[in-house]
């Protein structure tokens, strides 16, 4: 088989997921993380249809949903915290459906890594600087380790991908921004009862906090509409003085959550954007997750994406025999459909999390209680779910645990 070295920038989900199929296919990956150790926290992410199929493949289901937190629904308040409307997570996104997972990106994460550790090499807290591509390989310089070559190159480090930047381009050609920021981190002491999810809007902002139950705790989510503001994506300091100025004055338990925000360990901010690219790889070099596709929070399918493009891509180059060129066509092939898909799904998203007026919310509060009341006729997951379900998985074999 050619091409059995492969390294993979990024570690959070997709890194770990393609690690463990190229592994299982009789690859040699190496992955590489900025971050010093698995990352931890983070924040509620879904696992939905054909990606419950890949973490069975994977031989990692049990352990997922082991490690679920399932959170049942979803109470809209007014300042006072009197409740508006509910709806069960069941009528919203259709995980009643017995099937579909909810776990915290960090667990999740930690079951891949645990998963492949003793056979795929990491490399913590180093990057990738360059990438000198050639007919035999790629020549890779990192951050602070000795230069090293490999066969192909995958990048799997996100939205903010270094490996895209420095094979495709700079970020702001294939980045969509979808006219919303969101930030996600722990606090203590809270309203919601045991995995359950408050939620106070005003108009173009959200304020929430959902409690996932047991050590887990809760976490608050605060969210926005604005056009694109300029700021590091590495620099904490500045993206909580952002969410202080956006969010004076609003009531309900914000002021809480902002002085939580300054101490929590765990924050997280970014744009909602998405990621859209005419192709997804260049000669040795190939995206997969959020690096190549982010469908954004909006859509809530970035993970289930990130297993599913990682299960396809590494399958592919199995079938391939390790030629990367018939391999990377055929992943592309396969998987464009699912993410165009996925992608639309937030398109829809952002009126019901953060209506723009004081009319919009009352008539997302009356649609959610319309929902809540005849579940049959009102079901808001039927395109969830479809897209969920828009591909075909091959069965591409390779060892199991």
């Amino acid at each position: 088989m050619d091409n059995t070295d492969v390294l993979i920038s990024g570690a959070s989900v997709a890194g770990p997921a393609l690690a463990h199929r190229l592994r299982a296919h009789g690859f040699n990956p190496t992955v590489v993380e900025r971050a010093p150790a698995p990352r931890e926290g983070g924040y509620a992410v879904d696992v939905r249809g054909v990606a419950v199929d890949v973490v069975e493949r994977m031989g990692v289901l049990a352990q997922v949903r082991a490690g679920g937190i399932d959170m049942r629904g979803i109470t809209y308040v007014d300042g006072s915290n009197r409740p508006l409307a509910e709806i069960s997570t069941e009528h919203f996104d259709g995980r009643g459906n017995g099937r579909d997972l909810e776990i915290m990106r960090g667990a999740l994460s930690r079951i891949l890594h645990d998963a492949t550790a003793d056979g795929v090499e990491y490399v913590f807290g180093d990057s990738v600087t360059g990438l000198e591509p050639d007919d035999q390989g790629v020549l890779v310089t990192f951050e602070h380790a000795a230069p090293r070559r490999f066969h192909l190159v995958i990048g799997a480090d996100g939205l903010h991908s270094q490996v895209r930047a420095l094979a495709f381009g700079a970020e702001a050609r294939f980045r969509r921004h979808l006219g919303h920021h969101i930030s996600i981190f722990g606090v203590g002491g809270h309203l919601a009862p045991e995995r359950w999810t408050l939620v106070h809007n005003v108009p173009g902002k959200l304020a929430g906090v959902y409690a996932s139950g047991g050590e887990l705790g809760a976490k608050a989510i605060l969210g926005f509409a604005s056009g694109e503001i300029p700021f590091d994506h590495r620099d904490p300091a500045q993206q909580k003085r952002i969410l202080r100025e956006v969010f004076a004055g609003v009531g309900w338990e914000v002021p809480r959550l902002l002085e939580e925000m300054e101490h929590a360990p765990d924050f997280y901010f970014d744009s909602v954007s998405q990621v859209h690219l005419d192709r997804w790889s260049r000669g040795r070099i190939a995206l997969v997750g959020d690096a190549g596709y982010c469908p954004s929070p909006l859509s809530g399918q970035g993970t289930s994406l990130a297993l599913v493009g990682a299960y396809v891509l590494a399958g592919e180059l199995r079938v391939a025999d390790g030629d990367h060129r018939i391999a990377f066509a055929r992943y592309e092939d396969r998987m464009r459909e699912y993410v165009r898909q996925n992608q639309k799904i937030a398109e829809s998203g952002a009126e019901v999390l953060i209506p723009a007026g004081r009319t919009r919310i009352w008539l997302r509060n009356q649609v959610m209680r319309f929902m809540s009341r005849f579940p049959a006729l009102g079901r808001l997951s039927g395109g969830i779910q479809r897209a969920a379900n828009a591909i075909e998985l091959p069965d591409y074999g390779g060892v199991r645990p």
